[in-house]
């Protein structure tokens, strides 16, 4: 535990599975390997659209709690079937958004995967897509660690039942005065290419989309 690794592109296509099917994150291109207490400095945003953590692109900053951020939304995408950010003409879906609104509206269960028929373990289902939603917070504080997150999902530790703060859930998009299908088109799925602080650059505010 001498070393905290940073990997900064935690997405659905970097992680692969084993003989045994078992999870192996890879492409550790962009990750960063830090001492614990330091702080950690980048001169500008790495990462793929619809993975990156709001305060990430305010900040240029990657912690640990900017790849939970990540972690959430490619558990959302195994549970739901999804897309990070799915993008209809000029309409488009950011999928934590859509799981937040059917989870206050009492039904989260609707919003798993429904090539699967129903064939799951509800309490399972339901523990993925609700702690998507506690690693997703606008405050990175709020989020758990990834040991913690272990935990809940070992069953070693009970979810909170009430676990979002006030802001909501969020997600870093670019903002104008208005929505346009080419801003849309900047989003087009989880295998967009990565990012720079160019991409933002004459961006005067971030939209973080919540309750």
């Amino acid at each position: 535990w001498e070393k905290v690794v940073l990997h900064r592109d935690v997405k659905a296509s970097n992680v692969l599975l084993d003989v045994d099917f078992n999870g192996r994150l890879g492409d550790f291109g962009l990750a960063r390997l830090y001492d614990h207490g330091e702080n950690p400095k980048t001169t500008h945003v790495v990462g793929t659209y619809g993975y990156i953590a709001p305060e990430l692109a305010i900040t240029d900053k990657a912690t640990t709690s900017t790849d939970v951020f990540a972690f959430e939304v490619f558990m959302l995408e195994g549970a739901c079937g999804q897309r990070p950010i799915k993008v209809q003409g000029f309409d488009y879906t950011i999928l934590v958004q859509w799981v937040l609104e059917k989870w206050q509206g009492g039904a989260i269960l609707e919003a798993s995967d429904p090539r699967l028929g129903g064939d799951f373990a509800m309490e399972e289902m339901e523990l993925v897509l609700q702690l998507s939603l506690f690693c997703s917070q606008n405050n990175p504080v709020s989020r758990p660690s990834m040991r913690q997150v272990m935990q809940y999902l070992d069953g070693d530790a009970i979810l909170p039942e009430v676990f979002m703060d006030a802001a909501g859930v969020g997600m870093a998009a670019l903002v104008g005065n208005e929505m346009s299908n080419e801003f849309a088109m900047t989003f087009p799925s989880s295998s967009s290419e990565n990012i720079s602080s160019s991409a933002l650059s004459g961006t005067e505010s971030l939209l973080y989309v919540g309750r």
